[in-house]
C-alpha cells in the first residue's frame, strides 16, 4: 500500500514522500499511525544541521534523514512468529514520521487502554529521561535542580518529584516553561540563565546548594555554568547531547567539589530485560506509561500545537522560530 512520510530531503529541506510499505515480514508488526510527537531538540538538530564534523550527530544524520521516534498507531497485520499482539492493538513505537509503519514487535508496547494517544506519544521521550534520572541515583530529601524546561526538562523535573526531593528548583529563561514546571512539581521555578542563579541556589537551599543538577540545554555553554550549583560531592547529569562539543568546557568545580559528571543517552538501557539489567527500552517506556495512567505524570497540558502531516513543514517552522510558545507539537496522521 502507499504511505506518506516526512523526509529531510536536505539542510533546512521538509518534504513529504510516498513510499510503497508491504505486508510485515517475520517477527514484525504493520501499524496504521494515529500521532507522532515532534522531538523538538533532536529534530532541529538534524533539519538544520546544528553540530560539527566527525561528531556522533555528523555520523547519523544523512541527507535524506527519516525523522521521528514517538509514534502511536493501531496494528493492521501482523508477520509470522509474532506473539502477544493482534489486529486492532494501539502500540507505541519508535517508528518514524509516517502513515503507516512495520516496526519489529519486540520493539512496540500496548498502550494501556486508560492512556490517551496524545499523551502516549510522550513515551519515547519519557524513557530518554528516564534513563538520565536513573544515571543520578536520587536519595529520599535531595535538593534537586534542573536546567532547561524543554520537553526533555519538564520530565525531569515530574521524574525528580516522584523521588521525594526536600527542593525541587527548575531553572529557564521562558515564563511559559517555568509555569509548567511550577505545575508538575518545581517548588521554586527561576529566571535563567543558570549562572545568575547560584546565590538564590545557595539561599533555597540553606548555603549546602544542590545534591543533583541536570543540565537539558544541550547547549555546550551551559555545562560550566551548571557545575557550581552542585554541592561537594555532588552530581552532575548530563541530558542532552550538544552538537558542538569542542566547544563545552568543564570548570575548577568538577575537581574541587568532587562532583560526579554523569552522561544519560537514548541508547545506555540494555535491550532485553534480565535480572541484572531488568530496565530495559521496554520495560522503561512500561513505566512511564503506567505512571501515566496512575495520573503519577502528566502531558496532555503541555500540548501547543497539532498539525495535519501535510503541514509537516509548519510544524518545524513553528518550532524553529517559536520555541517560547510551543512545547508538545503533534503530527496527526488520520
Amino acid at each position: 500500500m502507499k504511505s506518506s512520510a516526512i523526509v529531510f530531503r536536505e539542510q533546512g529541506a521538509v518534504d513529504t514522500l510516498q513510499e510503497e510499505v508491504g505486508p510485515p515480514l517475520p517477527g514484525a508488526l504493520l501499524i496504521q499511525t494515529e500521532k507522532t510527537l515532534i522531538s523538538a531538540g533532536t529534530e532541529l538538530t538534524a533539519l538544520d544541521r546544528r553540530f560539527e564534523d566527525g561528531t556522533g550527530w555528523d555520523n547519523w544524520v544523512k541527507y535524506p534523514f527519516r525523522p521521528g521516534y514517538s509514534n502511536v498507531g493501531k496494528v493492521v497485520a501482523i508477520g509470522p512468529d509474532v506473539a502477544g499482539f493482534a489486529p486492532g492493538d494501539r502500540v507505541f513505537t519508535r517508528a518514524v514520521h509516517a502513515q503507516y509503519v512495520t516496526f519489529p514487535a519486540e520493539g512496540a508496547v500496548k498502550v494501556p487502554a486508560d492512556v490517551d494517544t496524545e499523551s502516549a506519544i510522550w513515551a519515547g521521550i519519557g524513557k530518554i529521561v528516564q534513563n538520565g534520572v536513573r544515571r543520578a541515583q536520587h536519595k529520599l530529601g535531595d535538593a534537586v535542580v534542573v536546567v532547561g524546561l524543554g520537553m526533555l526538562g519538564q520530565l525531569a523535573v515530574q521524574y525528580a518529584r516522584l523521588t521525594g526531593p526536600r527542593e525541587l528548583i527548575a531553572i529557564d529563561t521562558v515564563e511559559k516553561r517555568r509555569d509548567w514546571a511550577a505545575a508538575h512539581g518545581a517548588t521554586h521555578p527561576l529566571p535563567g540563565p543558570a549562572a545568575e542563579c547560584l546565590e538564590t541556589v545557595r539561599a533555597l537551599t540553606n548555603g549546602a546548594l544542590a545534591d543533583v543538577v541536570y543540565d537539558v540545554t544541550g547547549n555546550a555553554a551551559t555545562l560550566a555554568q551548571v557545575l557550581p550549583l552542585a554541592r561537594p560531592l555532588g552530581t552532575v547529569v548530563l541530558l542532552g547531547d550538544t552538537g558542538y562539543p569542542s566547544t563545552q568546557c568543564l570548570s575548577q568545580y568538577l575537581v574541587t567539589g568532587g562532583l560526579t559528571l554523569a552522561g544519560a543517552h537514548d541508547s545506555n538501557p540494555a535491550p532485553t530485560a534480565t535480572v541484572h539489567t531488568p530496565w530495559s527500552h521496554t520495560s522503561m517506556t512500561e513505566l512511564f506509561l503506567h505512571y501515566l495512567a496512575r495520573g503519577q505524570m502528566e502531558v496532555r497540558s503541555m500540548i501547543t500545537h497539532r498539525f495535519p502531516y501535510t503541514q509537516a513543514a509548519n510544524a518545524y517552522a513553528l518550532l524553529r522560530d517559536n520555541r517560547a510558545e510551543s512545547m508538545g507539537v503533534i503530527l496527526e496522521w488520520q
